[in-house]
């Protein structure tokens, strides 16, 4: 029973991680054509539908580490992913006036590099038990400089959102209601930023210790 679920798993997180990683070829690709034909200002239209789902099927992961499925540690897995959701959302998908920025193209770009080799890293381990030596080099060293790129593109479009947000109104609750409660969106953004500045480190440090144990035992093979 135990070599049943076992095999379902597999299955599952194989279908999973090549779906996904198929999402993340078609937002390259996109972003790719929209930037030779039509340059910056074009990507995120191009994108737009791809990178939602791709970028939102990303919470199953939190899920799948919540339940045990995989081994990656929510701790790391949570930020990461609602950062991402964050923009995705709450600031490209709510305030138009980002979109056509040029850092939603070195956003997307660094997005979607990431997570093609990431999933494809994933899909083959789990649908062959074994990824190419290759493979598992780009899985820990692209992030040396796609990490800082997003993570650059993440908080410049906040940063670039919030006049928009402020002057919206949009996403806020005011006093006086029936809750006694108030939430504005604008200093949520605010401190979504801030979290930024321990986070991103931390993050960083963190795939650095990964990068470290993963290489090794690649040079003791």
């Amino acid at each position: 029973m135990a070599s049943f679920f076992s095999t379902v798993k597999r299955i599952y997180l194989a279908i999973y991680n090549w779906a996904v990683f198929t999402g993340w070829i078609q937002v390259l690709i996109f972003a790719i054509k929209a930037l030779n034909e039509s340059g910056p200002a074009a990507v995120y239209d191009a994108v737009e539908k791809p990178l939602q789902l791709a970028q939102t099927a990303a919470i199953l992961e939190i899920i799948h580490g919540l339940i045990g499925l995989v081994r990656s540690p929510v701790s790391a897995t949570l930020p990461q992913i609602g950062s991402r959701l964050f923009v995705t959302w709450g600031i490209l998908h709510s305030f138009p006036e980002t979109r056509t920025h040029i850092l939603v193209s070195s956003l997307v770009i660094s997005w979607s590099l990431t997570e093609i080799i990431r999933y494809s890293f994933f899909g083959m381990k789990e649908a062959l038990g074994f990824t190419p030596s290759w493979l598992l080099w780009l899985r820990y060293s692209t992030f040396l400089l796609l990490y800082p790129t997003g993570i650059t593109s993440e908080v410049g479009l906040i940063y670039i959102a919030l006049p928009y947000i402020k002057a919206s109104d949009k996403f806020c609750f005011r006093m006086p209601n029936k809750w006694n409660f108030s939430f504005d969106y604008y200093f949520a953004s605010l401190a979504v930023l801030g979290i930024y500045v321990p986070g991103s480190p931390h993050m960083y440090t963190y795939m650095l210790g990964q990068r470290k144990k993963a290489l090794s035992k690649l040079k003791a093979a």
